[in-house]
């Protein structure tokens, strides 16, 4: 069974995930794409050489008879609408992050979900798939490290555009980790603070970088997370859990180290697609599986709201400076 698949938004990571849906995956097919760039949409299915209809809007191409689930990789704003627009046409539909760009839009698609009976949503938080990841969470979950006590974390760009502004270190780079240390854990958080230490010089006018993250889970654990997107050296994600038998450090990813020239070095990621390639390839390869075996089975609605949830308050915390509390609803049996 193929499942013929819709692709909203053809900019960077829609035309990534339809290079690999198409090159490297296997049960899937492009079959529609649409953008606010009809000449962008057409350009990728010339270089992709799909054989897709271009739409003109993404509400016509989630009602398309031979579209059977949905990829929404459009701006962030447009996800509600078009998620809402997949769950009720009874389609699959794998939206990348944010799941909604509020709280509040991520409750209205939780809502839609459970009146439509079935869970129709995967997110896009593709750590969860990442082969490092995923050691650190058989130990955790083997109890090979005891119980966890802090985790230590930073996420680091090299640059970032001018239309990069501060809120966007949590909704845009932050959210990553918000969702991961919930999955690693099996926890909630209880409360955000964020401080801002001296600013670097290469950082513009709109945004505060970097920005130190703290984090309480309602079990007690405590989480630092740097974020520093104008690092200049690379792409670097670092994590360590400390637990009270042992620390648990993410793998650095796999690379060359040179002897030459009087150094001992390896080359460091500047592309975080580079970073997460495999983790893209399994989480797309999971969404195609799931829809041909009628379940999903990645990461949910309600993941996405409860990244939100911490988001929003993370934010809050920009700009208050002070501790602020996050409560977190009831999970629904649903989602259980």
């Amino acid at each position: 069974m193929t499942i013929r698949i819709g692709v909203i938004g053809t900019g960077m990571i829609g035309e990534e995930h339809s290079r690999r849906i198409t090159q490297n995956l296997t049960g899937g097919e492009i079959v529609a794409v649409t953008d606010v760039n009809q000449d962008q949409a057409r350009a990728v299915v010339e270089r992709l050489g799909l054989a897709a209809k271009v739409y003109e809007d993404g509400q016509s191409l989630i009602q398309a008879d031979d579209v059977d689930a949905v990829l929404v990789t459009s701006w962030g704003p447009t996800h509600e609408e078009y998620v809402l627009a997949a769950i009720a046409a009874g389609k699959y539909v794998f939206c990348e992050k944010p799941l909604a760009t509020t709280a509040e839009g991520c409750r209205n698609i939780i809502d839609a979900e459970i009146e439509a009976g079935r869970r129709l949503v995967q997110v896009g938080f593709m750590r969860r798939y990442d082969s490092g990841y995923n050691l650190m969470k058989e130990a955790i979950d083997a109890d090979r490290l005891g119980e966890p006590l802090m985790i230590h974390a930073a996420h680091r760009n090299p640059e970032v555009p001018e239309r990069y502004v501060t809120p966007m270190a949590i909704h845009d780079t932050l959210i990553h980790e918000l969702d991961t240390f919930r999955w690693l854990l099996d926890d909630d958080y209880k409360s955000a603070q964020v401080i801002f230490p001296r600013k670097t010089r290469h950082a513009h006018s709109k945004v505060e970088d970097p920005q130190i993250v703290l984090l309480e889970t309602v079990k007690g654990v405590r989480i630092d997370v740097e974020v520093f997107v104008n690092c200049r050296y690379g792409y670097d994600i670092q994590c360590d859990v400390v637990g009270e038998e042992g620390i648990a450090r993410l793998p650095e990813p796999q690379s060359l180290t040179f002897r030459q020239a009087g150094q001992l070095s390896c080359e460091i990621l500047q592309d975080w697609k580079k970073r997460f390639n495999d983790a893209f390839d399994v989480e797309l390869q999971g969404f195609i599986d799931g829809v041909a075996a009628g379940e999903v089975t990645g990461p949910s609605s309600w993941d996405g709201y409860a990244a939100a949830i911490a988001g929003d308050v993370c934010v809050r915390a920009q700009e208050s400076g002070a501790i602020e509390a996050i409560e977190m609803p009831e999970r629904p049996a649903f989602y259980a």
